[in-house]
């Protein structure tokens, strides 16, 4: 009894030291840290070690049609036309174009179809281009405990990839795919573009979650799509740390974004660079000779562009830009 009381004590104790301090973030092997949901600054407390709810990420994932895949297009920019994964008439009857680019949008934890990543960044294609957008709309499984949202990532991933190649049974071209995703998001895309046989353009990870992914063989790489880029804006906190597209960029050196002061604010920087990015085109980052590098920003190699809509993309690499603290940066 006195060493169970002595282990609850423990465990209130820890949990009370991060209550104290949510700047701090996560770092690989903390039990309890604070994540934000999807979108904006409010911190959530999560318990690493909580069982995720297995029976519903499987029953959720058995049908990729459980998932919402909503379309938009310079037609209908706000108003979202419901595609039914496996309905060839919905697609049919709705404002798909087949000549077209498909950019496909995926949320992170907390996350709907209707936050303010996917606004800003379905506004931003448009503008930039006559393309078709589909939002990924995966709230069911999105909005539950951190663990059972993580653990459900992937086969969400290969759900959205099974959609992609039902498009191109169809006669869609994966040459025409661009995969962007925020977040739990960025590692979700690169399930999907892994299901399609690598054989989507592009894949674009915006600050993939690092909480619980170190060691997960599921976490995007460069090998998920034909051109895989990773967007790193919170490392060792809320985001991925390591290279692990074909061009990994950290602009600002990967954490601290300028205007930012809480670790929330640098995470969802990722996306809101990639909005300015897309209407821009302006964030021309230098060429790194190693991480060490680009987080001391030691870097002078050449120029290439961060973020965009570009599908001809191929530089790989380690870059680094330095934005300004507000918008457009």
């Amino acid at each position: 009894m006195k060493c169970l009381l002595l282990l609850s004590v423990a465990i209130a104790a820890c949990a009370a030291s991060v209550l104290r301090d949510p700047v701090q973030g996560y770092k690989e092997g903390d039990r309890y840290f604070y994540f934000p949901g999807d979108g904006d600054d409010t911190l959530h407390l999560v318990d690493a070690e909580e069982p995720a709810d297995v029976a519903f990420i499987e029953a959720f994932t058995r049908n990729a049609a459980n998932n919402g895949y909503w379309l938009f297009t310079r037609a209908n920019p706000t108003t979202a036309q419901i595609i039914e994964f496996g309905d060839v008439q919905s697609l049919a009857s709705s404002n798909f174009d087949f000549s077209k680019v498909t950019v496909f949008l995926a949320h992170g934890w907390n996350g709907n179809g209707g936050n303010q990543m996917n606004r800003d960044l379905t506004e931003a294609f448009l503008q930039n281009a006559d393309v078709n957008v589909i939002v990924l709309d995966w709230r069911a499984l999105a909005n539950r405990s951190y663990t059972t949202a993580k653990g459900g990532t992937a086969a969400v991933g290969r759900g959205l990839g099974q959609f992609v190649n039902w498009l191109a049974s169809l006669g869609y071209s994966y040459e025409k795919v661009h995969l962007v995703g925020f977040s739990l998001g960025g590692h979700l895309v690169g399930n999907a573009g892994r299901e399609t046989g690598s054989l989507v353009k592009r894949i674009t990870a915006l600050d993939p979650a690092g909480p619980l992914w170190g060691r997960d063989n599921n976490r995007v790489v460069a090998t998920d799509g034909q051109y895989v880029e990773v967007m790193h804006t919170n490392t060792g906190f809320l985001g991925y740390t390591d290279p692990c597209g074909d061009a990994d960029f950290y602009p600002n050196g990967g954490s601290g974004m300028p205007g930012c002061w809480l670790n929330s604010c640098s995470h969802g920087r990722a996306y809101e660079y990639m909005a300015s990015t897309v209407k821009y085109d302006h964030l021309l980052a230098n060429e790194c000779g190693s991480l060490r590098d680009a987080t001391r920003n030691r870097c002078s190699g050449d120029l290439y562009p961060m973020g965009n809509s570009d599908l001809n993309k191929s530089r790989a690499g380690i870059f680094r830009v330095n934005t300004g603290r507000r918008y457009p940066y």
